[in-house]
C-alpha cells in the first residue's frame, strides 16, 4: 500500500508546475476576460471564476503529466539536467491496438488494478468540471469530449517515447464519461449556470 501511495504522490509533485503555470495563465487573462465579458454585458459568479481556476489548474497538472517523454520529472530536470530516461524529449514510441493487451492479471496483478482505476479516476474531473461549467452539457458531448481528448493524449505520447494505448483511449474516455455521471448523479445541473432577475450569470467559457 505504501508503495501505491509514494507512486500517487510521484504523479501528484510531478503536476505542480503544469498547475501553478496555468494558475498563473488564469491571472493574466483575468482582468482582459472580464472586461471583455463587461463588454457584452455579461458576468461570471465568483463561484464559477473558482471552478473555472480550478479546471485550468488540472488540465496545467495533466499536460505535465500526460505530454512529457517516460521518466520526466521536474526535480530530475532541475538536479541533473535530464529531460527523461530517453535522454531526449521527442522520439518515436510504441502502438498497441489490442484490446486489454496492457490489462492481462498476473503476478502484477495489483499494478494492474491501480492502473486501470488511475486510467480512469485521473480523467473523471474532465467530464465533471465540463458538465458544470457548460451548459446543455449532455453525454453525448462528454463522450465526444473524452475521445478528442484523450485521442490526443495518445498521438502526441506516440512522437515523445510513450505509447499509442486503445487501452487508455478506452479507459480515459470512460473516465471522462465517469465524471460526467457523478455531476449528473449529484443533481447539481445548472446551480452555478443560471439566469437570476437582471442578474446574468455566464454559463460559457
Amino acid at each position: 500500500m505504501r508503495f501505491y501511495l509514494r507512486l500517487i504522490w510521484y504523479y501528484v509533485e510531478n503536476m505542480l508546475p503544469g498547475i501553478l503555470a496555468a494558475a498563473a495563465l488564469y491571472a493574466c487573462l483575468y482582468v482582459p476576460r472580464m472586461r471583455r465579458l463587461a463588454a457584452r454585458k455579461l458576468r461570471s459568479s465568483r463561484p464559477r471564476e473558482v471552478l473555472l481556476l480550478l479546471f485550468w489548474m488540472f488540465c496545467g497538472g495533466m499536460a505535465v503529466l500526460t505530454l512529457t517523454p517516460w521518466g520526466f520529472h521536474w526535480r530530475v530536470l532541475l538536479e541533473y539536467g535530464v529531460i527523461s530516461d530517453q535522454g531526449t524529449f521527442f522520439a518515436l514510441g510504441d502502438v498497441n491496438l489490442i484490446p486489454f493487451q496492457s490489462l492481462e492479471l498476473g503476478h502484477q496483478s495489483m499494478y494492474t488494478v491501480f492502473n486501470l482505476l488511475g486510467n480512469i479516476i485521473m480523467f473523471l474531473p474532465f467530464g465533471f468540471f465540463l458538465s458544470l461549467l457548460w451548459r446543455d452539457f449532455g453525454w453525448k458531448r462528454a463522450l465526444l469530449a473524452g475521445l478528442c481528448i484523450t485521442g490526443l493524449i495518445e498521438c502526441w505520447q506516440l512522437l515523445v517515447g510513450r505509447a499509442f494505448d486503445i487501452d487508455d483511449l478506452a479507459l480515459n474516455t470512460l473516465g471522462v464519461l465517469c465524471g460526467y455521471w457523478l455531476w449528473a448523479g449529484l443533481g447539481r445541473r445548472g446551480h452555478y449556470c443560471k439566469q437570476t432577475g437582471n442578474e446574468n450569470m455566464l454559463c460559457q467559457l
